[in-house]
């Protein structure tokens, strides 16, 4: 029963994850990279039209780079697998795997969506697949392989025969 339950809450929790990961990945790029607090501390002073053609790129631009995270993260979800098969719970590897796959799936990204070109700058990229793989860590990676509990209990002491007084 206990595994029953571990396994439905692996089913939950990883997600729960990759969700949390994805928006760490889209935050990086768009408070790094495209440095949204800046942009909005400077458009303060503009033209109402201008604020909202901002904010429409802004919503737009948002859509475009959550897509470019969500095919990050397909490229993932073999490692995820790997993961979860073998239990591994170490952060360098989840750290690691969110890395690669931000590289592989930014470049696989023309593909998929039919933009031009891929994105370009891979300091950001990194960073974003960086992020993910630590917050995924954090939400579920920690606790990875449902057959394979976190604290197991302590086998139970074997009772030792009386010592005979001789």
């Amino acid at each position: 029963m206990d595994s029953v339950f571990r396994l439905l809450l692996r089913i939950l929790v990883i997600p729960i994850g990759l969700l949390a990961a994805i928006l760490a990945g889209v935050a990086v790029i768009l408070f790094g990279q495209w440095r949204i607090g800046a942009l909005a501390n400077q458009s303060l002073g503009l033209a109402p039209e201008t604020w909202v053609a901002i904010m429409e790129a802004l919503f737009t631009g948002t859509f475009l780079v959550t897509f470019l995270v969500s095919v990050m993260w397909l490229v993932a979800l073999v490692g995820v697998l790997f993961a979860e098969v073998f239990a591994v719970r170490s952060w360098l590897f989840h750290v690691a795997n969110g890395a690669v796959s931000a590289f592989v799936g930014a470049r696989l990204f023309p593909r998929i969506s039919g933009e031009a070109t891929a994105p370009a700058d891979p300091f950001y990229i990194l960073a974003a697949g960086l992020a993910g793989g630590l917050v995924y860590w954090l939400v579920a990676g920690w606790s990875a392989g449902f057959w394979k509990p976190v604290r197991s209990r302590p086998p139970a002491p074997t009772p030792q025969p009386p010592a005979s007084a001789a």
